[in-house]
């Protein structure tokens, strides 16, 4: 057999194996929480390097929120004054309001108080606002806080007018990389840029090339934009601080505790 035969008999073997799991062209994942965090961890060990600073009484967007677990939790712990996750698939956009819905209710259920509205008899429906500083100080009701919405990451984000002081994009790049290619990750880095305020922090996950490999094969398309790409993860950096604009980074993967197999990537944090 000829190392062409041999080539295409290896590729045919990975689709076949492909075939038995979830086919996630997107990344868009069900089950992506249960084997990206540690059996032996509580929570995502990404919030404990996060900065509470970037968040609290701050609006933010969570760029592939998935099940929307992240963004629950940073509106939690960090308190937000608003945070919005945005998904390509309808689906895990209608599992995250499922949570919302879960988490809000164990919240009410352990911190009643007369000051948390319901969501249906909100402030905002009642037709009068809270300071900043009183939206800080209150305890949390998350309806008023955190919002979800299907959209497409590269085709919609243009189409915001709201800015924001925190966005998030975990382990997401790769994925849109794979389905629009360079010109589709920097339209999505451009567009971040855009909609962050002065001052604004872009907190990225960037997968490293290692994991493009592993992946290419899940479409057509992924397998085409594989093959053509010209900028790598480890440029990545270059291109936000030189040619998107981009002030300051801060590498805070150093002090990340121990993360499940195959999910210790580094984490940035761009300031605009």
């Amino acid at each position: 057999m000829s190392n062409e035969a041999k080539a295409e008999v290896v590729i045919e073997t990975k689709k076949r194996k492909r075939k038995d799991k979830e086919v996630a062209i997107f990344g868009n994942y069900r089950s992506y929480y249960g084997y990206r965090i540690c059996k032996d961890m509580k929570a995502d060990p990404r919030l404990m390097v996060l900065k509470k600073e970037w968040f609290e009484g701050k609006d933010c967007l969570d760029i592939g929120c998935n099940q929307g677990l992240i963004t629950i939790e940073i509106a939690k712990s960090f308190h937000c004054r608003s945070i919005r996750g945005i998904d390509i698939d309808a689906n895990l956009v209608e599992n995250a309001h499922w949570n919302l819905r879960r988490i809000a209710k164990i919240e009410s259920a352990s911190c009643p108080s007369p000051n948390v509205s319901e969501p249906e008899v909100s402030e905002k429906a009642q037709g009068f606002e809270l300071s900043d500083e009183e939206k800080v100080d209150r305890p949390q009701n998350l309806f008023d806080i955190v919002s979800f919405q299907k959209q497409n990451f590269v085709e919609c984000l243009h189409k915001h007018s709201e800015k924001y002081d925190a966005i998030l994009c975990l382990s997401v790049s790769k994925w849109i990389h794979l389905n629009w290619g360079d010109d589709g990750l920097i339209t999505l880095f451009v567009n971040i840029w855009r909609l962050l305020r002065p001052g604004g922090v872009l907190v990225l996950e960037p997968q490293p090339w290692k994991s493009y490999q592993k992946n290419y094969l899940v479409s057509e398309t992924a397998t085409f934009n594989y093959h053509n790409i010209l900028f790598h993860p480890c440029q990545f950096q270059e291109i936000l601080l030189d040619k998107v604009g981009f002030r300051t980074v801060e590498n805070i993967s150093s002090s990340l505790p121990g993360s499940a197999t195959g999910f210790d990537r580094p984490l940035f944090a761009f300031c605009k």
